[in-house]
């Protein structure tokens, strides 16, 4: 089971001091996360991809990734989202295979869509052809990855003839890609269909959606002939805002929470909490929620957190990081690992991959 968290990089005024970060600021906050969530023991830090403000997070995620593969050791670096709609495939199977190796195999990607719809245009792209546009750009990517000479033709790009992307992959092995989604089940489908990871953000809406589509992805996921639905790789998000004592956390997040851009001004923090994963206590009251996650959409391989969010100064994260390093994690991966059955696998890596590649290259 891999534990980390992820960042959507907003650049968002604190409420209690009224300071607002520079791009500056924000884009070294998110190295030192990073760097933290490592010597806390965390698997993954993930870096979302965003073009406009308020959002810090990089156009390309590659360019911060690479500055933190440097400083780090062990941790995985992972996207939340790539921009499978308007990015050039050709581009993101050279940048993110460069990137694999300045990382020594310690990346993955999760493919989306995306939440801005502005963002299509800017690119040269309709909107109105988005899940079209993830499932053919993604299908080119995939068989870059995988074959040495590309002829390709299709409807969103330009022809390719006798193409060699480079680098090529990492000891042959390309990147594992998360396919992720709020509420799309044509990009559940896809990836069901290449044997890929679904990753739920799990965030804004009810579990009972997002069961919902989980459990149409391991359906999918079978039919497939890739394993037994409960061998299925599901990724979920989640929130949490954690001090020592519960209503201290309470009393801290709730005028971040109400006066967050995303969902500040709607539901009370009480029942956006009752209602969606956002976990606000003490560190046991996280551990007790989110094993409840394996009760709604069975074992699971990956579990994020969004941490640094809605204006929270450095520090603070930093110190929610602490508490999720050395109270939360230790207990969650213990029971969770426990309860896993023999039979369903841990989330893939390079390592893995790469093992089983040359196990099916020996018995071929």
């Amino acid at each position: 089971m891999q534990f980390g968290i992820f960042s959507v990089g907003d650049v968002t005024t604190d409420p209690t001091t009224g300071v607002t970060p520079t791009e500056h600021e924000r884009i070294k906050a998110m190295v030192k996360i990073a760097l933290k969530a490592e010597e806390v023991g965390l698997d993954v830090f993930a870096v979302g991809e965003h073009h406009n403000p308020p959002f810090a997070a990089p156009a390309n995620p590659t360019v911060l990734l690479s500055n933190i593969a440097a400083q780090t050791e062990k941790i995985v670096l992972s996207t939340s989202t790539t921009l499978i709609t308007t990015n050039d495939p050709v581009r993101l199977a050279e940048d993110y295979a460069m990137l694999q190796h300045l990382a020594d195999g310690r990346l993955d990607l999760m493919m989306g869509r995306g939440n801005t719809g502005p963002v299509y245009p800017w690119f040269g792209q309709d909107i109105r052809q988005g899940i079209p546009l993830a499932v053919e750009n993604y299908a080119l990517l995939h068989r870059l990855w995988r074959e040495e000479v590309v002829d390709w033709q299709g409807k969103f790009r330009t022809p390719l003839q006798g193409f060699t992307s480079t680098p090529r992959p990492l000891d042959g092995v390309p990147p594992f890609v998360w396919h992720g989604s709020i509420r799309s089940p044509e990009i559940a489908e896809q990836a069901a269909y290449y044997g890929d990871g679904f990753f739920a953000n799990h965030i804004f809406w009810p579990t009972s959606h997002f069961q919902q589509l989980i459990a149409f992805y391991r359906q999918r996921y079978e039919h497939y002939g890739h394993g037994k639905a409960d061998q299925a790789i599901v990724g979920l998000g989640g929130q949490v805002f954690i001090r020592p004592k519960s209503q201290d956390a309470w009393n801290e997040f709730r005028p971040y929470f109400d006066n967050a851009p995303v969902y500040g001004h709607g539901p009370s923090l009480e029942d956006f909490t009752e209602q969606t994963p956002l976990t606000v206590g003490s560190p046991q009251e996280v551990i007790d929620k989110t094993l409840t996650f394996r009760e709604h959409f069975g074992d699971y391989q990956r579990q994020l957190f969004l941490v640094d969010h809605a204006g929270l100064p450095l520090k603070t994260v930093l110190e929610q990081l602490d508490l999720l390093g050395e109270e939360v994690v230790p207990v969650l991966r213990k029971e969770l690992d426990a309860k896993r059955p023999a039979h369903v696998p841990d989330a893939p890596t390079h390592e893995s991959l790469k093992a089983a590649r040359e196990a099916q290259t020996v018995t071929a």
